[in-house]
């Protein structure tokens, strides 16, 4: 009896400890996309640590030239990045020990058009989009199994210009996004005031085709720039980055129909703005959008649970200058800013509650961040 109850004691500690592990990871990867123009040489990966929200540095890659937006695989094993580099826009593929931290280059190819500023990959990781700003096309460039890109195979583009002379004088393709079903990938096309939808077959050597109701129309001189659908995939929140307004779209197997329009520009406002980012709360509740230039603040938003529609309940400086990007962590209790023009990171403690924001942690260094990636090392 003895032995056993010493037995016993023995594997408690390894019972309780497994018991732990299958709550919410405790740890994440952050991965940090840059302008390698000052500071910054490449890709940086700071560890998260959840319970109190802290951040360490971890790894990076070097000579990676102006990695200025990422995207990491369904299965975590690889890291896609754009190379904005004007008229000779690259894309670049590494793979990915989440558990270290540690990125290793594979190969890059042409992102066949100039200055891409966004990628995404399928589920299946057999294609990557990307959004090619200047010249104002979506390239699709096909994953092998070996992680490695191959060559792009097909570009879409629509012609068009908006109000703004000055921003609108073509089209500007800048986000390209599959539905949560992958039956479609739409892209925003800020030059001329359009969300395109495109049916995607992912078997075909050419997947994308015009969708029934092939695009939308927003306000002229918006300029839309990124996305988010709802966590029900009944919705889609557009951002717009000259109008600085998220537009709410009620979603249905590719059609969308508007159904409110909201400023995040504080009342009165007169000065220079230009919106950012927009994410969502992973339980749901809550929407946030960063804007830059004279604004440098994240704007919160209460989510209808019925309507999708918003209500504003928070807005907060970012402390800095251009937040580009940010990011929510995982477990929903931190958001990370990403201030490109300040040259660091800053963190903020999320209420649950309320959708509120406060700062938890003074500023961490990083050259030129402007693209923030979430995502698990355990």
């Amino acid at each position: 009896m003895k032995k056993f109850l010493v037995l016993v004691l023995t594997l408690c500690p390894v019972f309780m400890y497994a018991q732990k592990k299958k709550g919410p990871p405790t740890t994440y990867d952050l991965l940090i996309g840059t302008y390698t123009k000052g500071k910054s040489k490449g890709i940086y990966v700071y560890r998260f640590y959840a319970e109190k929200g802290r951040l360490e540095y971890l790894n990076e890659i070097d000579d990676v030239s102006n990695p200025s937006y990422l995207t990491v695989s369904d299965d975590n094993k690889f890291v896609y990045a754009v190379n904005e580099n004007g008229k000779q826009g690259e894309v670049s593929a590494f793979k990915f020990d989440a558990r270290l931290g540690k990125l290793e280059f594979i190969n890059k190819q042409s992102s066949l058009g100039a200055d891409p500023c966004y990628i995404s990959v399928d589920k299946d990781r057999k294609n990557a989009f990307v959004a090619n700003y200047s010249s104002g096309n979506v390239a699709v460039m096909p994953i092998n199994k070996d992680g490695s890109l191959a060559n792009g195979t097909e570009t879409i583009r629509h012609e068009g210009k908006g109000p703004n002379a000055e921003r609108q004088e073509g089209p500007h393709a800048h986000m390209a996004l599959l539905s949560p079903d992958e039956k479609y990938l739409l892209y925003t096309d800020l030059g001329n005031d359009k969300i395109f939808v495109n049916r995607y077959k992912p078997g075909k050597e050419s997947p994308l085709s015009g969708a029934k109701t092939p695009f939308v129309s927003i306000t002229p001189g918006d300029g839309p720039r990124h996305m988010v659908f709802s966590n029900d995939k009944k919705h889609l929140y557009l951002l717009t980055e000259m109008g600085s307004n998220i537009h709410v779209f009620d979603y249905d197997d590719g059609k969308l129909t508007e159904k409110q329009k909201i400023s995040f520009l504080a009342p009165g406002f007169k000065g220079q703005t230009a919106g950012a980012a927009v994410h969502i709360s992973p339980d749901g509740k809550f929407l946030y959008a960063s804007n830059r230039l004279e604004t440098n603040n994240i704007t919160a938003f209460a989510i209808n649970e019925e309507t999708g529609e918003l209500t504003q309940v928070d807005q907060i400086s970012t402390f800095g200058k251009n937040p580009r990007d940010f990011a929510i962590e995982p477990n929903g209790n931190f958001l990370v800013v990403a201030n490109q023009d300040s040259d660091n990171l800053l963190i903020y403690k999320i209420n649950k509650a309320t959708g509120k924001l406060s700062p938890v942690q003074g500023a961490i260094e990083v050259g030129n961040p402007v693209c923030l990636k979430f995502t698990s090392a355990e």
